[in-house]
């Protein structure tokens, strides 16, 4: 940590924060893999790209979930089948969705706010069973889920796999969540948030902090070294200028169904761009995903919303 002695004590810890949630994913993902079943693989064209070099095991890819493989946010989603299975009372909901409207209304990460945040939609899944979490994102998978994978973004994975390269998705959506995902598609694994648990069980806390931003790009370090990847012939997919960190690691970044800033970035520095949105989806790219799991209380409130106005 001597190399952050010029930084403040606030930014200091930050980072250390990036750090240890970047590790911890990259741990947690590693040990998944090898229960991960491929039998679900993807049956899926590879017209899109020629770069995959085939036989490269030096090579991997990266892809971030929200509005990248998945029309909108993971955590919407799961939110949705949370609040159906009666993880939590409509009382509850109201604290989340204001915790989360003031943060998209400020529109900065005041740590404190955000750490409240946190707390409370981590009291969601305290004591529950890490098992029973992965059993009900299974079926909120097929509920809500599967229907919204991109088909383009789709091709681009399975092209990578049909090389020989492993393929893991990158989020700031729940780790399991991340893994039930992966595997549905048939992909390598899954980076993800690391909720603390004992014996199986979730204790309400992080391990580091939320997979967003500057944490992406150290989980993938990590996991790079780990697997002994070089990160230059690796490549990055993500629709969120939140991930240039991580995009600016690999040597092939791609910008899909980008955002306003990262379209911009993309274009200056010459990087790939894919948008598999058309009309007014591209306009709309869908429900924005909040960093970390924060997220649950807003997608949540919004899909109870939803709901009520098709009755």
């Amino acid at each position: 940590m001597a190399a952050l002695g010029w930084l403040t004590p606030r930014r200091r810890s930050a980072t250390a924060r990036s750090v240890l949630a970047g590790e911890a994913s990259a741990e947690a993902a590693r040990k998944s893999t090898q229960a991960l079943d491929s039998q679900d693989a993807l049956d899926v064209s590879p017209r899109e790209p020629q770069f995959p070099v085939h036989g490269d095991a030096m090579a991997a890819a990266f892809f971030d979930l929200d509005n990248t493989v998945m029309q909108g946010a993971a955590l919407f989603h799961f939110g949705r089948g949370l609040y159906k299975r009666k993880f939590f009372e409509t009382r509850d909901l109201v604290r989340f969705a204001w915790q989360q409207a003031w943060f998209r209304l400020a529109g900065v990460e005041d740590p404190e706010h955000m750490q409240e945040a946190r707390d409370s939609a981590l009291s969601i899944v305290q004591g529950h069973r890490v098992s029973e979490l992965m059993s009900i994102g299974e079926e909120i998978y097929d509920e809500y889920m599967a229907e919204r994978i991109w088909p383009g973004t789709r091709a681009l994975a399975q092209a990578h796999l049909d090389a020989g390269q492993k393929v893991w998705l990158v989020t700031a959506a729940p780790v399991e969540i991340a893994q039930v995902i992966a595997r549905r598609l048939g992909l390598t694994g899954a980076l993800g948030t690391v909720a603390e648990s004992v014996d199986g069980v979730y204790t309400g806390k992080l391990v580091g902090e939320p997979l967003h931003g500057p944490a992406k790009a150290e989980a993938v370090r990590a996991l790079a070294a780990a697997e002994d990847l070089d990160l230059s012939r690796c490549a990055a997919y993500s629709d969120s200028h939140n991930d240039i960190p991580m995009l600016s690691l690999v040597g092939h970044p791609y910008a899909i169904n980008p955002d306003a800033k990262l379209r911009r970035h993309a274009r200056t520095l010459d990087w790939r761009l894919r948008d598999y949105r058309t009309g007014r989806k591209a306009a709309k790219v869908g429900i924005p995903a909040a960093a970390g799991v924060g997220a649950v209380a807003g997608g949540t409130a919004a899909a109870i919303a939803l709901h009520r106005r098709r009755r």
